[in-house]
């Protein structure tokens, strides 16, 4: 958590940040010793304290397994989810804040067309974690060391 906890208050933007070279050099890591590339986003514990504060659905979804919160790397690929906030869906609901996208699938992820919409938008440009997740993230970032 230390290592976590060193990049309070830097910029987060993934042109030539320390968090964005840190997120370059795991990146480069996992593709050398597992052979498998993905994407790596590092965000601090202020980040994912504003990500949890921003979720207004917080109150409308009554089960934290069937609410995503989508984390983009950055500020341009959050934009690229705003227009899911407007769009016709079934029961889902969306919701774009300032650091993150929220979307309550009531009826569950795998059934929700809005998640596979959103997960398509963000394809190598961020990630999604559930609100249970989200939580324990929060919950480990915010815990005393």
């Amino acid at each position: 958590m230390a290592r976590l906890r060193r990049f309070e208050g830097r910029r987060d933007d993934t042109h030539g940040s320390i968090r964005g070279a840190a997120a370059r050099r795991i990146q480069a890591a996992v593709a050398r010793d597992l052979g498998v590339g993905t994407l790596v986003i590092v965000k601090s514990a202020r980040d994912i304290a504003a990500i949890v504060a921003g979720n207004a659905l917080v109150d409308t979804a009554t089960d934290p397994s069937r609410l995503l919160v989508a984390i983009p790397r950055d500020a341009r690929s959050l934009a690229v989810l705003a227009s899911l906030a407007t769009a016709k869906r079934d029961s889902d609901e969306v919701r774009v804040g300032r650091h993150a996208a929220y979307v309550w699938c009531p009826n569950g992820i795998l059934e929700s067309k809005v998640a596979v919409v959103l997960l398509d938008r963000l394809a190598d440009s961020g990630t999604t974690r559930t609100w249970s997740t989200a939580m324990k993230l929060h919950a480990l970032l915010t815990s005393p060391a």
